[in-house]
C-alpha cells in the first residue's frame, strides 16, 4: 500500500473524496494541535482553533480556489493555525484589558459597594438604551460566544458581526458616558 501525497489527497478531495480529507486530518492534526497548544497554553482553546484550521482546509479543498497542488499542505495548515492563534491571543488580551478596566479593584468598604452597585446600574441602563440586537451582541461576546454563534443567534452574516460589535461598543460607550454625565449633573 502506497501513501498518497498531500497534493494528491487535495486533488481527490476537490473531486469529492471525503476519505482524502480524513487522511489529511489524521496526518496533520497532532502537529497543528501541538503548535496551537504551545501557543495558547490552554487545551480547550487549542482544540477549538485546530478544528477551525481543518474546517478551513475542508472549505478550501472543496472550492475552486483550492490550495495549489505544489503547495506544502502542512505549511499552509501551520500558517493558518498561527494566524488563528495570534488572533485569539490578541482577542484574549483585549478581553483582559476590557475586563480589568470594567471590574474595579476589590475593596471591602461600604463606599466601594455603593459605587459597584451604581456602576452595574449604569451599565444596565446604557445597555437598555441600545437597540436590542446591539445589546444582545455585546452580551453574547462578553459571555465568550464566537462570532459564528453570535451570527446564528442574531440571524446576521458571520462577516458582519465584527462591524456590528464595533458599532454596538461605540454606542454603548456614548450611552454610558452620557449617563455618567447626567449623574454628575444631578450631584
Amino acid at each position: 500500500m502506497t501513501l498518497l501525497s498531500d497534493s494528491r489527497l487535495l486533488e481527490r478531495m476537490a473531486q469529492g473524496d471525503t476519505t482524502s480529507f480524513d487522511v489529511l486530518f489524521y496526518r496533520h492534526y497532532d502537529r497543528v494541535y501541538g503548535l496551537l497548544f504551545r501557543l495558547m497554553g490552554e487545551r480547550g482553546e487549542a482544540e477549538d482553533l485546530a478544528q477551525e484550521v481543518f474546517v478551513r482546509l475542508h472549505a478550501r479543498g472543496r472550492s475552486a480556489r483550492s490550495i495549489l497542488p505544489d503547495e506544502n499542505v502542512g505549511g499552509w495548515l501551520y500558517r493558518v493555525a498561527m494566524n488563528l492563534g495570534y488572533n485569539a491571543l490578541r482577542d484574549r488580551s483585549r478581553r483582559w484589558a476590557r475586563d480589568t478596566h470594567l471590574v474595579p479593584e476589590p475593596d471591602a468598604g461600604v463606599e466601594s459597594q455603593v459605587d459597584d452597585r451604581a456602576e452595574r446600574a449604569r451599565v444596565r441602563a446604557a445597555l437598555a438604551r441600545l437597540p436590542e440586537r446591539q445589546a444582545l451582541l455585546l452580551l453574547l461576546r462578553q459571555m465568550n460566544f464566537s462570532y459564528t454563534e453570535c451570527a446564528a443567534i442574531c440571524e446576521v452574516s458571520p462577516g458582519s458581526v465584527g462591524t456590528l460589535l464595533a458599532r454596538g461598543a461605540a454606542a454603548f460607550r456614548r450611552e454610558y458616558l452620557a449617563l455618567a454625565g447626567e449623574e454628575e449633573g444631578r450631584e
